[in-house]
């Protein structure tokens, strides 16, 4: 069967995955870019920009494994989009452009339904009101019998991991406090259980840590 995955994945030290205060201009409220500062200089993410160079160190080898593999992403409704409630402009079409990073089927869970985007690249856009196991169905169908891509935010990462249904993380623990926004961690006592985890520490500051299921 194929796995269920987490890429890239950004916290801060105290735990946030996002900011306080998201909005349109502010994906991460807050926090903005400061989560990820240390993937935009990779190699990975000049690929994603269409961009020329970029580093090819500890970071890059971490960033590189995003999108190898995946057949399909799940993500929450807050990733896609600064919207709450019912969709007050459906012309909003992601943080992301015409041609968003993804390529692939991409399972937006909402309480909120609304048609399916295509968008060019080979993304697509599907909304679905539905629980983890009923998203990962979809997802996995969807994907052709390649991996599934748990994309974020936090809650949905947290949700994934309380139904255990994630193979392998991977987290990039940020040198910075946050204090305030969305936590990853809560309520997910004795992970390590579950999971072996590795950690590699990185010039950058960063600390990638692995989880993968025993």
């Amino acid at each position: 069967m194929s796995s269920v995955r987490v890429h890239n994945f950004s916290v801060s030290l105290d735990g946030f995955g996002t900011g306080d205060g998201q909005g349109l201009e502010a994906p991460f409220g807050h926090a903005g870019t400061r989560l990820h500062e240390w993937f935009f200089p990779t190699r990975s993410f000049h690929v994603m920009q269409g961009e020329p160079g970029g580093s090819t160190g500890v970071d890059d080898a971490f960033a590189s494994n995003w999108g190898p593999g995946i057949g399909a992403e799940i993500m929450g409704r807050n990733k896609f989009g600064p919207q709450r409630g019912p969709w007050a402009d459906e012309q909003w079409k992601g943080w992301w452009g015409d041609d968003p990073p993804f390529h692939t089927p991409v399972f937006i869970l909402t309480h909120h339904l609304r048609p399916t985007i295509e968008m060019k690249g080979g993304t697509t856009f599907h909304f679905i009101d539905a629980s983890p196991a009923e998203a990962l169905e979809a997802a996995r169908e969807a994907a052709g019998g390649l991996d599934v891509r748990i994309g974020g935010g936090p809650s949905t990462i947290r949700q994934f991991l309380a139904a255990d249904l994630i193979d392998h993380m991977h987290i990039a623990i940020v040198p910075i406090v946050l204090a305030r926004g969305e936590r990853l961690w809560d309520a997910l006592q004795e992970l390590e259980e579950r999971f072996n985890v590795e950690a590699v520490s990185s010039p950058s500051g960063v600390t990638h840590l692995t989880f993968t299921r025993r």
